[in-house]
Parts: C-alpha cells; structure tokens; sequence
C-alpha cells in the first residue's frame, strides 16, 4: 500500500540540525534532501499584524490555517500536502513560531485513496505537536476532515456572494491553463477552505489534481501558487508587472474582478457541487485523454450529462454537436449521444439536425437517422411560414425527389395557407434558401401582391420589417414589384414623398428606381429629410434628374424644412460652388444666399466660412444672383476684411472699422468683435491721432485693448516702437474722454506702471512722446528718469498725480485676474521696507 512521509518542521531545541530554531523537528525514514527543502519552501508563515502576540488557546485557534498542497507535475502523481497553523511562541517564548505538519508521496493520487487534498480540511491526521524523536513513521491516507460535498454546498447556499462562483471558477481554469494565480479573501481560512473545496469538486478531477493551493497567505504577492487565500488584515499590494498575474475575488468586502466566463464553467455550476460527482464518473465514458482546457472538456462534459438527463442549454448542445463530427472514439454511444441530444432539443438548425442525422447514422442507428432525416423535409417549411419556436433556416435541397415534393407544398401553402404579409414574405424566404425551382411567372405575381399588401400595412412589426429586408436583399423581382407598387400610389395622389419614408419604400435603392424620374425625386427628399448633413447634394441630384440647372423656392423649401428656413455658410458655399456661373438662376437662390449671409457668426471658424462665401459672391456673375441689400453685405464684409490685412496703421485701421453697419450686421461685427483689436495692436500707432478715437471702441473692444496694453507695460525687457505707440495712445488719453469708472482705473494703472519699473531709456522715450499732449504725466515721467540716474535713494515713495485717485487699486484685467497696478503697490512695499 502507498504511503505518505511525513516531515514535520517548526522552531524547536530538538531536530535534526542539531540547534534549537526553525529546522525539521522530525521526518519518516526514507525523507531526501529535495523534499525537505520543497516542505520548507511551503512551510513559511506570517500571522496577521493583530495576530502576532497569540499565545492563548483561544487566541491562536483564531490565527488562519494554511493548507497548502503543491504537485510537481500536471497530473499531480507526485505532490506534497502541508497544514500549516501558528502557534505562538517557541520554546525561547519569543512570538512568531508556526507548526508545519507536511505528507508527500510520488503517487499521492493512490496514497490519497482518490481524495482531494482540500478534503483534508481539518483532517483528525494533522497535529501542531513536537515529536520526542527525530524519525516518524510514513501514514497512511489521513482521515477527510468535515469538509465535503453537504459542507460546501451549505456553505454556497448561505453565502452572499455564492453567484460569483462561475467568475471564481473561471478564473481558476485560466490560470490553470494560461498560468497566473486566483487570489481569495473572505472573513476567515474556514470559508476559504469552502471556496477553494467548491472550485475542486467542479474541476475535472485530473485538474484538480494538478491544481496548487494554499488557504492562507499573509503576502500573495510572493506566491506563484494557482490558488491563494488570504485574509482581510494580509497585504494585498502588487507591483505594476504583477497585476496581471493575479486575479484577487475579495468575498469579504464584496470585490470582484471581470472575468469572462466559458460554457463549460456555466455548466458545471449549473449542474452544481452536490451533483457533480456523478457526472465525472459518466464523462470518463466520453473523454478521448488528454483533455487541459475548458474548450476541450465542454462536450465530453455536455454529452455526460445528457445521458443522465441533466438538462443542456443551447451552447452546450451545439457545443456536443460540433464535437461528434471527429468522435470516433465513442462507437455506438455515438448515436446514444445523437438521440439524447436530439429529444431535448427541438429547436436545432438543419445544419445541426444533419449532424445529428450522420452522427446516428455513424453509430448504427438508423431509426434516429431516419426521424431526423423526415424532420428536415416535412415540418420545417410549415413552421417556418408561421415563424415558430422551432422553426429553422432553409438549406438547399438537392435531391431531385425531395425538391419536387418540397415545391409542390409551397405552392399549396402560398396558395390556400398563407393568412397575412409575413407568412407570405416567410414562404417567399423558404423557396429562396430552399433553392426551390419556382417558375419566374409566378414569383413577379406573388411579390406584386405582397408588395400592395405592404404598403396598406401601418406599422409592421419589427420581424416582418426584417423578413422584407432579406427578401429584398435576395429576391430582384421583389424591388422591382416594389417599385411598381409604389409608382402606383404616387400616381393616385400627389405630394406623397413622405412615403419613402416609411415602411417598405424606404428600402429601395436608387438603382431600383432607374427610369422612374417621379420616384427617384421623391426617394431624395425623403432622405433628405432623413440625414439633413447630405442635402445639397441631394438637391444636385434632384436638379440632374429634372434636367434643370437652378433650385426653385419650392424645393429649396420642401429640402430645408427647418423653421429658419436658411443654408449655413457651407451650405451656401457649396450651392454656390456647384450652381452654373453662365446663365440665370432663380431668383430664390439670391433670398436664399441673402439668409445665409445673415446667420449668426459666433466664432472664428464660423467667421471664416462667411468670408468664404463672401469672396466667392463677389465673382459678377454670382454677384448678380444676389439682392440689393445682399451685396451691399457682401461689399461691405470684404471690405473690412481686407483693411484687418492691408492698412498699416492703427488709427486707420479705427477709422475704417467706424462704419455703422460694422456692428450692426453679423460678419462686420464679427470681425469688429474677433479681429479689430488683434489687428491695431500688431500695427505702429499715430498716438496723437488713435489717442482721440479710443472712445469710438466700444466697451469690450476697449476693454480687450486696454488689456493688452496693460500686458505691454508690466511684461518687462524693452519696448519696441509699436508697442510704445500703443501705450503713449493710452496714457495720453483726453482729459474728460468718455471712459467708464473701470476703464479709467485700467488707464491711470497703465500711466503709473513705468515709473520706477521701466528702463531708463524706454521711459524717456515715453516721456518724449507724451510731453506734447500731456505735460503734468511727461514731467513725472522725466522726474522718474532724473531720480533713478542719481540713485536708489532719490526715488520719490509715489508718484502722484493731479486729480486722480491712487489709492484705490485698479480692477482685474480680464487676462490675469489682477489689477494693472498691483505689482507697483508691491514693489513700493517692498521700497518701504528697505
């Protein structure tokens, strides 16, 4: 008889090191080297930080038990099983000491007598106790502890979160077969044991064996095992390059990964821990050997449990048909297989039921094959039609007798058995895939009819909408008795585009329509109406079709529908692009490019599509499509564009945008509101001039100026010459000019900023320039340059002046949130301080 050896390993005085410490306390005759370090390799434990100081009985049966198995091979023939429990101090009553009580054996499957390691939960055979002597003697197969099929299945019943019991055994086969480690974390080692036992019982057996565990471990990070419990008090941390490699189920604070769950694992816990077992025994009937992954054990599995009535879904029945297509190895039961499958399973397509059909027939039962076989020939062209359950897909049938009883029924059924549009639709669909020999006469007669049908019919259900989308797609007849359906309805009463769409006209293609002018125009409209991005060309399209050159009101309206009733700037280009520049248009194009001047401009991309259209107008065949008032617009637009581009000074650049329409019109304002202001500052200045005409600005065009002019003089290093114009314009602004309350605190924060700040020579250049309109502010300035030329202590404390307030600090620029003058009241703390 097989026996295991035993090898106990823990902190004592006596072992076989010979010294008091951690070391093998005492092992079974015959224990080599290799062993004991694979048992020491397995042996280590670290109790919870709260644990640590556990010497009480009661204390330390709270420290989690580490049953850890480990084989050496996939089959597990030789493997190793260590319980693991913490004892608390050693024989030197220092704390951290842990009992390690291991079995081994080369063919631990016999040894076992076909238990699971995990069985050995609690097993009466593990002992946390010193041996006086060195040498134990080799055990037989322990006890199985408490833990069993009843166990963990009361366990799942109870617990939680049992329904992740697919994910957890899911992401066991995978690491099972695609390496990495499954982490568990529940309340206690107990029900950790009762997961890992649950994940056993459902793996087939030869996995389970070769499945590595441990119940406990106080660092998963450091373990490679294919299943790792842990507590909630452990350290769950992974590097960046382990992630991956573990999957954690965290049951105690209800955390779980996505895992992607196969059919074989939805069928074993379907058929569940308590009736499992059985059904392994049933599936070494069916297996070929070798079997690893889920894919490969699914319809060895499936078929097993059919045989014992276990009830199959869809996916695993096909997953059985698919497979006995290449089971040879089964013989007879192949057709067992065969007839059970089909029994329960009604609903099978014909390429299934074929399956079925070859599989009985390989197996020697041709009673099955034959019921099979009238299956695929007598019901499903009725079931069909009436779109049953059980209803399956046409094939086509090949042999000359079966077709020429098969078109016989057809046309019995289209005949006298069809009650509605859909059943004759579905007949239609069956002679097709059927590959029925209908004659063309009747087919152009029986899609007419159910073409008028169609089109009386108000809501089609969502079945039949598709059922015609197919028949359409296969059958050319049916577009054209469509068509003609439909040009028929048009014909009777006018001003029907809408029809197209609506169900079953909307499926028509333009092709169909060829030589139909009166549908293909109304086919447009409709989708114009449906994807209102493509309407201009649409509208080209309607114009080649009515061999006309120009749009009339009428259809311009009937393509834009929308209550502004206008083209975008696009739109308009577009139009204008592709109309023909020789010969007239209609007059409603001009009112129609009128409205789409006019739109909103609200960006520069916006603005810039408006200028687009503007240029291409001015061409004077174009021009001439336009109103009046239109290329007054277009003129007006373009001019103040080209003065953003061509003038070269400031104050001109003022002057022209001073027209009244530039605010008043929506792409002039536009380019007042976006560019104005960009352009002047990028231009020299006449400052004696552009200082008088600021206050033409408005309110945020003068706001966007002072604000970067107030930029300019706070930015630091040297000022060009444009730059000086601009600020030499603003603190020379008239005395009394119109300026709010806040643009005039930006302006007197703009005046005080270069004294004390700028460089001498940019101030005096300043001074020069201001002297002329403002003597008071060029005398400060010029007292500035005197006193920082004689030295630091000859600066005044502040630089005053007349009438204005300087206390009060500026108000924010709208760019930087703080006041143009909030530095100098910095800088002149900072003079204080010295």
């Amino acid at each position: 008889m097989t026996r295991f050896e035993q090898l106990y390993y823990t902190s004592c005085e006596q072992g076989l090191s010979g010294y008091s410490g951690f070391q093998f306390n005492a092992v079974s005759a015959g224990v080599n080297a290799e062993t004991r370090q694979a048992v020491e390799a397995l042996s280590g434990y670290e109790p919870p930080r709260a644990l640590v100081e556990s010497d009480t009985p009661e204390s330390l049966e709270r420290c989690p038990v580490n049953l850890c198995y480990r084989p050496y091979d996939p089959a597990g023939r030789r493997a190793t099983a260590v319980c693991v429990r913490y004892v608390g101090r050693d024989s030197a009553r220092r704390f951290g000491n842990y009992f390690a009580h291991a079995l081994h054996s080369e063919d631990f499957t016999a040894a076992a007598e076909g238990m699971l390691p995990i069985e050995w939960w609690n097993s009466p055979a593990w002992t946390s106790e010193v041996s006086p002597s060195t040498e134990i003697p080799a055990l037989a197969a322990p006890l199985p502890g408490p833990m069993g099929v009843r166990a963990v299945s009361e366990f799942l019943r109870v617990h939680p979160h049992a329904d992740r019991l697919p994910e957890l055994l899911a992401a066991v086969f995978g690491a099972l077969t695609d390496h990495g480690s499954v982490v568990v974390v529940d309340r206690s080692t107990e029900r950790i044991a009762h997961w890992f036992a649950a994940v056993s019982y459902l793996l087939p057996p030869p996995l389970a064996r070769g499945l590595s565990f441990a119940t406990y471990v106080f660092r998963p990070a450091r373990s490679r095992l294919h299943l790792i419990g842990t507590v909630p008090e452990a350290q769950l941390t992974f590097g960046p390059d382990d992630e991956a490699a573990y999957t954690v189920f965290d049951f105690a604070r209800g955390m779980f990964p996505e895992v992607p769950v196969d059919p074989l694992t939805r069928l074993l816990t379907r058929i569940g821990v308590g009736s499992v077992r059985p059904v392994w025994s049933w599936t070494a009937d069916y297996i070929r050997g070798g079997e690893e992954t889920p894919e490969a054990w699914h319809a060895p599995v499936a078929a097993a449990a059919a045989s014992g009535s276990i009830p199959l879904t869809a996916v695993d029945a096909h997953a059985v048909i698919d497979w006995l297509a290449d089971a040879e190895h089964l013989g007879a039961r192949r057709a067992a297989v065969a007839g059970d499958i089909h029994r329960e399973h009604r609903d099978l397509d014909d390429r299934r039921l074929a399956a079925l059909s070859a599989a009985a027939k390989a197996g020697g039962d041709l009673a099955v094959h034959q019921e099979i076989e009238g299956k695929l020939h007598a019901s499903r062209m009725r079931a069909y039609a009436a779109a049953s359950a059980d209803a399956v897909a046409p094939v086509p049938i090949t042999d000359p007798v079966a077709r020429e009883r098969a078109t016989a029924l057809w046309a019995r059924l289209l005949r006298d058995g069809t009650r509605n549009p859909r059943e004759r639709t579905r007949l239609l669909l069956w002679a097709l895939g059927a590959e029925l020999p209908v004659p063309p006469e009747v087919l152009a007669e029986e899609t007419l009819t159910l073409a008028r049908a169609l089109l009386g019919a108000l809501s089609p259900a969502p079945k039949l909408r598709s059922e015609v989308t197919d028949l359409l797609a296969v059958l050319p007849v049916m577009r054209r008795s469509l068509a003609t359906a439909v040009e028929e309805v048009l014909e009777q009463r006018a001003g029907q585009e809408q029809l197209f769409s609506q169900f079953p006209a909307e499926l028509l293609r333009e092709a169909d329509l060829e030589g139909r002018p009166l549908l293909q125009e109304h086919r447009l409209r409709a989708r114009a109406e449906r994807e209102p991005s493509h309407t201009v060309p649409i509208m080209f399209k309607i114009l080649r079709i009515r061999g006309q050159s120009s749009p009339d009101d009428e259809l311009l309206r009937s393509l834009w529908r929308q209550s502004t009733r206008a083209w975008t700037h696009l739109e308009a280009v577009r139009i204008a692009e592709g109309l023909p520049t020789e010969g007239p248009v209609d007059e409603a194009v001009g009112k129609w490019l009128e409205r789409a001047l006019r739109q909103p401009v609200e960006d520069d991309d916006a603005l810039e599509s408006c200028l687009h259209l503007c240029r291409l107008l001015t061409r004077p065949s174009r021009f001439a499509w336009l109103p009046e008032a239109a290329g007054e617009y277009v003129q007006i637009t373009l001019g103040l564009d080209d003065s953003l581009h061509d003038l070269r000074e400031a104050t001109e650049l003022v002057d022209a945008f001073a027209v009244p329409k530039a605010r008043s019109w929506a792409a002039p304002a536009a380019l007042t509101r976006l560019r104005l202001v960009p352009a002047m500052l990028r231009l020299p200045a006449d400052f004696g001039r552009l200082r008088m005409r600021l206050t033409a600005l408005s309110n945020r065009e003068l706001a966007l100026y002072l604000s970067a002019v107030g930029r300019t003089v706070t930015r630091g290093g040297q000022i060009d010459d444009v730059a000086l114009g601009h600020v030499a314009a603003v603190v020379t602004l008239p005395t009394g000019a119109a300026l709010s309350q806040t643009h005039a605190e930006w302006v007197e924060a703009i005046r005080t900023r270069p004294l004390g700040r700028w460089p001498v020579a940019d101030l005096e250049r300043l001074e020069r320039a201001v002297r002329p309109y403002r003597a008071e502010l060029a005398d400060r300035y010029a007292e500035d340059v005197e006193a920082r030329r004689r030295g630091p202590w000859s600066l005044p404390r502040s630089f005053p002046f007349p009438g204005r307030r300087t206390k009060s600090p500026a108000p924010p620029t709208p760019d930087t949130g703080k006041s143009p003058g909030s530095h100098a009241t910095e800088n002149s703390r900072k003079e204080k301080g010295r």
